[in-house]
Parts: C-alpha cells; sequence; structure tokens
C-alpha cells in the first residue's frame, strides 16, 4: 500500500522548476532596472557636472572681467554677486552718483551684459541702509526711499552704460537684511551699500508680466 502511494505522488521537478525559472526572470527584471536606474543617475551626474563647470567657468570669466575693481577693493563678487560699498557710490545720505561711483558702473556694465546674455538671466539691483534715521527735513523721508532712489540711480546708470532695460530692475530694503550687526560705524558703512545679482529672467517676467519671448523681441 505504501509503495502506492508513493508512486502515485505527483512528481515535484516541474513545478520546482517553474518555481525557479519565475524567480530567475524577476532577478533578470531587477537587473535590468538597476542598470537603467544606474544609467540614469549616471547621465544626471554628467550634466550636472558639465552645468557647474560652465557655471564656474562664466564665474571665472567674470571674475577676470572685474579684476581691476577687484584688486581695487571697491568691489566684492560672490557666487556672481557684486557688492559696492555705499561711501564708492554717493555721500552720506545722497542718491545721486559720486563721478567714481558713476566710473565703476560704467566699467561693469560691459561684463555684466555678457554676462547676462550667455546666462539668460537678468539683474536685480538692491539698496540698503544702516538703521540710523534720517534727518526730518531731508530729501528723503526713510531709509526705504534712500534705498530705492540708490538703486534706481544704479540702474538707470546701467542701462546708460548699454544694459536693456528689460534685464534689470531695482529694489529697495532700507536698513532690512544687514550684511553686519548696527553696532560700530565700520559695520553700519558694510551695511550702506547697494547689490547687483543675477536672477532667472522667468522671476523677473513674474514680477514685470513681460514674458521672456517679448522681453527678446523687445531688445531685438
Amino acid at each position: 500500500m505504501f509503495d502506492r502511494e508513493e508512486a502515485e505522488a505527483p512528481p515535484i521537478w516541474p513545478a520546482f522548476g517553474d518555481l525557479m525559472a519565475c524567480l530567475f526572470g524577476i532577478f533578470v527584471l531587477f537587473f535590468c532596472w538597476m542598470v537603467l536606474v544606474e544609467v540614469s543617475l549616471t547621465e544626471d551626474l554628467r550634466q550636472v557636472e558639465a552645468e557647474k563647470a560652465a557655471t564656474e567657468e562664466r564665474l571665472d570669466r567674470l571674475e577676470r572681467a572685474l579684476a581691476g575693481p577687484l584688486a581695487s577693493g571697491l568691489i566684492t563678487l560672490t557666487d556672481g554677486r557684486i557688492g559696492i560699498r555705499g561711501s564708492v557710490l554717493f555721500d552720506l545720505s545722497s542718491a545721486q552718483l559720486r563721478g567714481e561711483g558713476q566710473r565703476l558702473i560704467r566699467e561693469l556694465a560691459g561684463p555684466l551684459r555678457s554676462y547676462l546674455g550667455e546666462r539668460g538671466e537678468a539683474l536685480m539691483v538692491s539698496g540698503f541702509t544702516d538703521d540710523l534715521q534720517l534727518r526730518a527735513n531731508g530729501a528723503f523721508a526713510d531709509n526705504w526711499e534712500l534705498s530705492s532712489e540708490r538703486a534706481l540711480t544704479v540702474t538707470r546708470e546701467l542701462v546708460a552704460a548699454g544694459l536693456p532695460p528689460e534685464w534689470v530692475f531695482a529694489a529697495g530694503f532700507g536698513a532690512h537684511h544687514p550684511a553686519a550687526p548696527n553696532d560700530s560705524e565700520d559695520n553700519r558703512q558694510l551695511n550702506r551699500r547697494v547689490e547687483i545679482a543675477p536672477v532667472p529672467r522667468p522671476m523677473l517676467a513674474r514680477l514685470t508680466g513681460v514674458s521672456t519671448d517679448e522681453e527678446a523681441d523687445s531688445v531685438e
């Protein structure tokens, strides 16, 4: 009886073979997926490295183009953002460019235009002040107005020096966002400054309501 039941038991090898085939198929699919992921990650990494190298090259070119003002200490350059001390550009509580400041802005305009054209970016000119209150009978109501007028003055000078007006805009921040604590005259001088920074043109388009296509047409 035992031998008959043993002989009638279904063979397990075909089922085992099917199971192994399924496992092997799953392994092959997983292996192919891993290869595709690795290839995709490698391509993404190469693209990121290429973009980083291109950005570093453009920054190097901009730094070389601005070597004179950088060496003289008239400007600073950090990640493509130019910082200019207020005393270089303006007299105290004034928004009228000094002769030195006007020459500096005109010297910056050419390299900035080339840099922006290569990157397809726009330029944000930001004015900042210290926290000292202005005289009540002065030309400006407060530091907001002074910083805004200074940013506008630099913007107009850049446009007069050849930057397309569609590529540049101004913003005033008053005594907010200081570069250093307003606890000494040296620090207040650091806070009285103008910064010129590249920004994506889509950001400018959102702010102004002008599309990048319209912008390009107007420049042409």
